[in-house]
């Protein structure tokens, strides 16, 4: 099938070289000159682990431009992958997927093409683009409006993608579902040869399809990140009790998450989740509950939660440290989450510019991110470090704050004897206290009550 994609961040770029290498025709298409300018040259503009190398196993199916004339005629899906940031309301801004639509509509060809949000966007939001297409679009050709929301991880995007729980597709046209589930059913069917560098999972059947209308499949998207998010915010909260009762809180959550109702992922405690999907999705969520005035509170609340537990770290440093002002801290990991260099409400970012307000002096490093820092946040960019050990030297403790494998196997014991005080305070709850401990530092954990 010919596929086009519009927008290529983390959600579009996977997606088109996901469709290319199980064989479809897929063109790229952004209005960032400089962007696909880098993917011609066969470069990615994103940090994703196998990305680079899917698309160059299936650069013989990709192609980029600017260009919507180019990129949107003849195909016979088209995706808008967007993106969709909050406004200070907590609504998503549709300004770039109202552009879209417009842009789209103008140039669909002739005969039948799916047009399908592939970006996280508000309930019913399928209807309003087929309206702006409709008022756009002057050719002879037919349309349908459908929903394919992601549930990508970032760091693990081309597996998620490959390998997926389900696929959902969204709409009230027979004929959209049809043509999605011919799009997807190398992935459904799991009949694809796997890439050489990232083999299908044991035991890996056949995906479920979720093939429903199009409200309900964009608020299965709200819905799936904001339990998520909500797991993650639980298990920090029981971990402040679990600090005050002097109860290991990873045993806690190992023994919560064996139970099959509830399963183990996201019951990993830390200083919460960042991003560009659960703040905005959950913000998203509790702002569409209101307009049929409903109140959200589980969901505020996770929200709260995650952002007392950027509070703790600083706090963690007070109890211990006593005075701030003066004390050099060290940040280790500025991106959100491994294996990306996605600062989108990266919890780093507000821990080093809290400390900075308390009278500190942050030293920060990430292995992946430091040169998208220093693009995205120029105020905080003086603080950067080349190296982990240039944070530790003569620091008055560290904090983990991304829990990077570089992290967990570097020479704890060279960063000790640098330091003023030789502090950790373990924002992951990942590193391993006995080692740390003959390594010479004063271990912390973010919960608990170390």
């Amino acid at each position: 099938m010919k596929v086009c994609i519009v927008g290529t961040g983390y959600v579009g770029l996977t997606t088109g070289a996901c469709l290319a290498f199980l064989g479809h025709e897929v063109t790229c298409v952004d209005n960032n000159e400089a962007k696909v300018g880098m993917l011609r040259a066969g470069r990615s503009p994103i940090h994703e682990p196998y990305l680079e190398d899917l698309l160059a196993e299936a650069g013989h199916n990709l192609t980029y431009t600017t260009s919507y004339a180019e990129a949107v005629p003849g195909a016979d899906v088209v995706f808008i992958a967007v993106n969709t940031p909050s406004l200070p309301d907590g609504s998503p801004d549709l300004k770039y997927l109202s552009s879209a639509a417009e842009d789209i509509g103008r140039n669909l060809g002739p005969g039948f093409t799916v047009v399908v949000n592939k970006s996280t966007v508000p309930i019913g939001s399928g209807n309003w683009v087929d309206a702006i297409l409709r008022e756009a679009h002057t050719g002879e050709g037919e349309f349908s409006v459908a929903s394919n929301p992601e549930f990508l991880r970032e760091g693990a995007a081309i597996s998620d993608s490959l390998y997926t729980d389900r696929v959902v597709v969204g709409s009230d046209d027979a004929r959209s579902l049809e043509v999605l589930y011919t799009l997807y059913r190398p992935v459904l069917d799991q009949s694809f040869t796997a890439p050489p560098f990232l083999p299908r999972p044991e035991g890996m059947g056949a995906v479920p399809l979720v093939a429903t209308d199009l409200a309900s499949a964009e608020l299965i998207k709200y819905a799936a990140n904001a339990f998520l998010a909500l797991k993650i915010s639980f298990i920090n909260e029981i971990g402040q009790v679990a600090g005050k009762v002097g109860a290991d809180i990873i045993q806690v959550a190992k023994g919560t998450g064996l139970d099959s109702r509830i399963g183990s992922r996201f019951l990993q405690p830390g200083v919460g989740w960042g991003g560009s999907c659960f703040g905005k999705d959950t913000a998203a969520l509790i702002t569409t509950a209101r307009e049929y005035n409903l109140d959200m509170p589980i969901v505020q609340a996770s929200r709260d939660t995650n952002r007392r537990q950027r509070e703790l770290v600083v706090d963690k440093l007070l109890d211990e440290l006593r005075i701030l002002k003066g004390r050099t801290i060290g940040l280790l990991g500025l991106a959100f989450k491994p294996n990306t260099d996605d600062l989108r409400d990266a919890p780093a970012l507000d821990i080093a510019r809290r400390l900075i307000e308390r009278g500190a002096k942050v030293r920060l490093h990430d292995p992946v991110a430091m040169a998208r820092f220093r693009e995205e946040q120029p105020d905080l960019a003086p603080y950067l470090c080349d190296t982990a050990e240039a944070v530790a030297e003569s620091s008055d403790a560290l904090v983990l704050v991304t829990e990077w494998p570089q992290y967990l196997e570097m020479e704890w014991a060279k960063l000790a004897v640098v330091m003023r005080k030789p502090i950790v305070l373990d924002g992951r709850h990942v590193l391993d206290e006995s080692r740390l401990t003959r390594a010479g530092f004063r271990y912390l954990a973010l919960a608990g009550w170390r």
